[in-house]
């Protein structure tokens, strides 16, 4: 068997989640070949004809960013497992969301098979960004709810998002055999 894992990555975040994927194929697999672990805008071709491909991702307004979304259009006939980060974290439904529009960049014939989603933190500017917010609206609740989110979105991915995302490697490769 053979792989590639391909994964953008702005902040660290899902280069992270990209290291635990291959750790926990390493393992699993010893004896298979990993064709590419590299960034989404550098993938060779021969990443797209591995017989697994994993596809990470940072979350842009809903979505996969747009390195991803272009690599992901180049895909046909391929078993996929998506995983990704996003700032805001703490809802499955939120990560459906997500999860279904980046969907909508991958060609009919192509099976997502397995997906992982955790919070990833954002970069330092963001928080910037709601704190003038927040002084230009000091009543504003929603903005006080970003900030905190902000912070708790500080300390993630985690290790026990990183246990998460092998559990969930583990499943998807149980079901595919």
């Amino acid at each position: 068997m053979n792989y590639s894992i391909i994964y953008s990555s702005k902040t660290g975040n899902t280069k992270q989640l990209a290291n635990i994927v291959q750790e926990t194929l390493t393992e699993l697999y010893p004896d298979a070949v990993c064709l590419s672990c590299c960034a989404a805008e550098d993938a060779p071709e021969d990443a797209l004809t591995a017989d697994r491909v994993y596809v990470g991702f940072w979350t842009d307004k809903g979505t996969c960013d747009a390195d991803t979304a272009a690599f992901l259009g180049r895909l046909h006939d391929t078993t996929l497992f998506l995983f990704g980060t996003a700032g805001f974290g703490a809802s499955s439904e939120y990560y459906k969301t997500i999860l279904d529009n980046v969907r909508k960049n991958i060609a009919a014939g192509n099976t997502v098979a397995g997906t992982f989603m955790c919070q990833g933190r954002m970069p330092a500017a963001v928080r910037t960004r709601y704190e003038k917010m927040a002084e230009a609206d000091p009543d504003n609740a929603q903005m006080k709810q970003l900030i905190q989110n902000f912070d708790k979105a500080l300390a993630h991915p985690d290790e026990t998002d990183f246990n998460e995302l092998r559990k969930a490697l583990r499943a998807w490769i149980a079901s595919v055999h």
